[in-house]
């Protein structure tokens, strides 16, 4: 019998000051049940700091021709491609002819080796990749339950993120951005 995917419901009061982008968002988010609590808050993260009209979720590590996240136009194409982890960089190229905009999300504690390995091969891709520090993404996910409200503020390259268990700050790097 399949492991079914635990669902979490998620209200988020989201203020980007770098954009002037305030919005409440509710998301039912699937974590998979091979998927860390840290990479789906990391994906949740990456959602807020992308956050405009038609992104939606995937169906992420179920399909695997898909991104984590994505926004299509009105006539299907799509217009943001957005991964969270360390994903090859075949992915990427494919992904690159895709999407008009592709982003990638690194969060883990093997991110820095795998930028150090393919480094060479992303800068000749138009590809922006960004890096969560581990240990705060360590930290967003103790902050999680399964039906929770979350205020997500984005100002500058650092999302301050408070619920009823705590607050935390989860900055990023922009490790290379098109």
């Amino acid at each position: 019998m399949a492991l079914k995917p635990t669902i979490y419901k998620l209200k988020i009061t989201l203020v980007d000051t770098d954009r002037d982008y305030y919005d409440t968002i509710n998301l039912t988010v699937a974590q998979h049940p091979s998927e860390t609590l840290e990479r789906m808050m990391a994906r949740v993260l990456a959602f807020c700091i992308n956050a405009q009209e038609y992104l939606v979720f995937t169906k992420g590590l179920c399909a695997v021709e898909e991104p984590d996240i994505w926004a299509c136009t009105l006539d299907d194409r799509i217009s943001l491609w957005i991964d969270v982890g360390e994903p090859a960089v075949d992915r990427v190229k494919k992904a690159t002819r895709l999407a008009e905009s592709v982003r990638i999300y690194s969060f883990n504690s093997k991110s820095d080796t795998w930028w150090e390995q393919g480094q060479p091969q992303f800068s000749e891709i138009p590809v922006s990749v960004y890096q969560f520090p581990w240990e705060d993404i360590q930290a967003l996910a103790t902050l999680i339950k399964r039906t929770m409200n979350l205020s997500v503020t984005i100002s500058g390259d650092t999302a301050y993120v408070s619920a009823d268990k705590g607050e935390c700050a989860v900055p990023w790097v922009s490790l290379q951005v098109t």
